[in-house]
C-alpha cells in the first residue's frame, strides 16, 4: 500500500475509532467491543484498496463492525433467551402504565429509596439487567441498544441491522416490556 493511501486509513482510524466502539458495544458488550472493532479495522485494511467510495467510510466502516460483531457473537453460540419463551403469549407489562394522553395510568411503586438512580447503580440489578441484555436475541439486543444507548434513529437502526421498522419497533417494545418487568419484580424480591 502507498504511503498516501496509508496516511489516509490512519486518518479513518483515528477519525472514526470510538464511533465504532460505540457501535460494537451495544451488540457484543464493553469486554469484547474492542476486539471486534479490531477485527474489523483489520478487514477494512486489507479491504481498502477496492473501497471504491460508494458509501460514506465511516457508513462502510460501520457495516464491517456489525457483521463482525454479529460473526463474534455466532463464535460464541449463545443461548436465546426469548427462544424458549413464546414472546406473543407473555403479558405486555406497559400495556396498563400509561393512559391515552401518556400519563402514567398507575405510578410505579415505591422504590426503597429517596433516589431511583441508586437502585440502578445496585450492582445485582445491574448484573441482572446485563445478563438479561445478553440472553437475547441478536436483533432484540441490537436494536435496544443501538436506538436508546446508542441514541440511532429507528432509521439508522433498520439500516445497520438489516430489520423493517415495523420489527424494529416491535423488538423494542419486547426489550422495553421485559426490562420493566425484570425492575418490577427485583423491585418487588430484591432478586433476578
Amino acid at each position: 500500500m502507498n504511503e498516501a493511501k496509508e496516511t489516509t486509513f490512519a486518518d479513518l482510524v483515528r477519525t472514526h475509532h470510538r464511533a465504532l466502539i460505540a457501535i460494537a458495544v451495544p451488540i457484543v458488550g464493553h469486554s469484547e467491543a474492542e476486539e471486534v472493532v479490531q477485527n474489523a479495522w483489520i478487514k477494512a485494511y486489507r479491504a481498502w484498496g477496492n473501497f471504491r467510495g460508494d458509501a460514506a467510510p465511516r457508513s462502510w466502516l460501520t457495516r464491517i463492525v456489525i457483521n463482525e460483531a454479529r460473526m463474534q457473537l455466532r463464535a460464541r453460540k449463545r443461548e436465546a433467551f426469548f427462544s424458549e419463551i413464546d414472546a406473543d403469549a407473555s403479558p405486555d407489562v406497559l400495556m396498563d402504565r400509561f393512559n391515552a394522553d401518556g400519563h402514567w395510568q398507575h405510578a410505579p411503586g415505591d422504590w426503597g429509596t429517596e433516589n431511583p438512580a441508586e437502585l440502578l447503580e445496585s450492582e445485582t440489578l445491574k448484573g441482572c439487567l446485563e445478563r438479561l441484555l445478553n440472553a437475547m436475541t441478536d436483533k432484540q439486543r441490537g436494536v435496544y441498544e443501538l436506538r436508546e444507548r446508542g441514541g440511532l434513529s429507528f432509521e439508522e437502526v433498520c439500516q445497520n441491522l438489516g430489520v423493517s421498522a415495523s420489527n424494529a419497533r416491535v423488538l423494542l417494545h419486547r426489550t422495553r416490556s421485559a426490562l420493566f418487568q425484570l425492575v418490577d419484580h427485583y423491585q418487588e424480591t430484591g432478586e433476578c
